[in-house]
């Protein structure tokens, strides 16, 4: 935990930014039965059964001292899409940073050897070689400054979305 927030109380330098990694995954339902419309003094009608349309895999990164978010949606949550995640994270957004100080927590997809499974030795090495990781401890992910970002997303702009149409008198 200490190296976490160690990590946390280090100066701004763009050179060697602070970034948090979290990703979280959204299942995708859709209505069995269209909802009965409100009106007046009635409210929305909506049935309780579903049809899953599978999920999909939220990435976020946060890089709390520069006020930068950055999230990208896939369909897996796979060592190579990990690694495709940093590689477009370190290359496009960081093109110009040193090194990038990673925080996030100890899932299995997130090491160096996923870097290997994906490109070939030279690209991985040099991935690495960009990277300095900071895990959070077990049970202790909460640190994490993407996971309360995500929380905050799923909860306040994900709960309960659904695609509408607005139908107007004219």
């Amino acid at each position: 935990m200490e190296d976490v927030l160690e990590v946390y109380h280090l100066p701004y330098d763009p050179a060697y930014p602070v970034v948090c990694m979290d990703e979280s995954c959204k299942q995708m339902i859709g209505e069995v039965r269209e909802p009965i419309p409100c009106a007046p003094g009635r409210a929305e009608r909506i049935d309780d059964e579903y049809v899953r349309n599978g999920v999909a895999e939220i990435f976020m990164e946060v890089e709390p001292l520069a006020g930068k978010r950055h999230v990208a949606v896939t369909e897996r949550r796979t060592r190579k899409d990990w690694a495709w995640q940093i590689k477009e994270m370190l290359d496009e957004r960081y093109p110009k940073a040193i090194k990038v100080r990673l925080v996030m927590d100890n899932l299995n997809t997130h090491s160096i050897a996923s870097f290997y499974e994906t490109f070939e030795p030279q690209e991985a090495r040099r991935l690495a070689q960009r990277l300095e990781i900071h895990y959070t401890p077990k049970h202790g992910s909460w640190l994490n400054m993407a996971e309360i970002e995500l929380s905050v997303l799923k909860g306040q702009c994900l709960n309960g979305w659904k695609p509408c149409t607005v139908k107007r008198n004219s």
